[in-house]
């Protein structure tokens, strides 16, 4: 693995970047036909740079494409493209908006990709022409892809469809770092249903072969700013230390720091992506308070070891609210280095 040119405690985002209200103008455009794809193709690339800029004038220190090439979230997009699959009917449509509105398939033939794979690669060869940032390609894992589709047509349960995916998707990622990738982070569900123990053995399925620096982020849920699974990475431990990941990417700042503890017992000397920053709050925390929750990990991770990150992507998030809390979090980060000794 090729070593990055980064600084010590360095800040980077989970995935997505926070829109503009024209991106959400632009795809409703298109969904109604009054757009063609030229004019959506126009206008993502135009939000790439945005989110780009964004980054970079807050202080982060390795990014993303925003994932603003997602128009429906950073999975949803996939299942229109994604072979051997149906819509279910959504039974619920109206009311308060919920996790069981959200479209769900059925397996009705071999699940698999258009000759052009998920378009991932595609990000990332735009993004990497707009900044000599170090950049970070992202990808959903195999149980975020599964979690939503019903057996059939030969998979028997969840499991198998999803070591489909991790097939899938280890075609997409070496793919990217045939492209120039160098880091890939591959983004999972903390389900309650599936042990630690398996969801490393789909993460290595998945990253099988694929040099580069991997990641590994672990997400309760965050649409609409909403949790959907209980918020404990304990049930987890240590069986998760078995995925092949250079970094782990946990949640802490909206659980008040809880459950550091389990990085103190069970860390074995990998990068910990530590989440300071609440991306379900509207509360832009100061650098201070930033600062403060770095301290709370350095209590249980070296420094050459931590990453710092918002929690999870904002891709729920306004955009003026998701600028803010970057640049907060590139100001905290330069409040605890200076405290360490080290001057960017």
């Amino acid at each position: 693995m090729k070593k990055l040119n980064l600084p010590l405690l360095p800040t980077t985002v989970v995935g997505s970047h926070g829109k503009p209200s024209w991106w959400t103008a632009g795809v409703r455009l298109w969904e109604s036909g009054q757009w063609g794809p030229a004019d959506l193709e126009e206008m993502l690339s135009h939000a790439v740079d945005v989110a780009i800029r964004d980054m970079e004038d807050a202080g982060i220190d390795a990014i993303t494409d925003g994932e603003m090439r997602r128009l429906d979230g950073y999975v949803d997009s996939y299942y229109a493209i994604i072979q051997g699959i149906e819509a279910i009917p959504v039974a619920r449509k109206d009311g308060p908006w919920g996790y069981d509105q959200q479209t769900r398939y059925r397996a009705v033939g071999v699940i698999q990709t258009p000759p052009g794979g998920l378009g991932i690669v595609k990000e990332f060869e735009y993004a990497r022409t707009r900044t000599q940032k170090v950049l970070k390609a992202t990808c959903a894992g195999p149980l975020t892809f599964a979690s939503r589709i019903q057996p059939g047509a030969g998979y028997e349960n969840v499991v198998q469809i999803a070591e489909r995916f991790a097939e899938v998707i280890n075609q997409e990622l070496k793919a990217l770092v045939a492209a120039g990738a160098e880091w890939v982070q591959i983004d999972e569900p903390a389900r309650g249903n599936v042990s630690g123990e398996e969801m490393a053995r789909l993460f290595n399925l998945a990253t099988e072969g694929v040099d580069a620096k991997l990641g590994f982020h672990i997400c309760f849920g965050n649409r609409n700013g909403r949790a959907r699974f209980k918020r404990s990475y304990r049930p987890y431990f240590p069986g998760i230390l078995e995925a092949r990941a250079h970094q782990f990417v946990l949640e802490f700042a909206s659980r008040e720091m809880a459950e550091l503890d389990l990085w103190r017992t069970y860390n074995d000397g990998r990068e910990l992506g530590a989440g300071v920053i609440d991306v379900k709050s509207f509360y832009i925390e100061t650098p201070e308070d930033v600062a403060e929750r770095v301290r709370a990990v350095l209590q249980v991770c070296p420094p050459d070891k931590l990453y710092l990150c918002p929690d999870c992507g904002f891709g729920w998030s306004p955009n003026n609210m998701c600028t803010a809390k970057l640049r907060s979090l590139a100001a905290g980060a330069r409040i605890v280095r200076a405290e360490l000794g080290v001057t960017d």
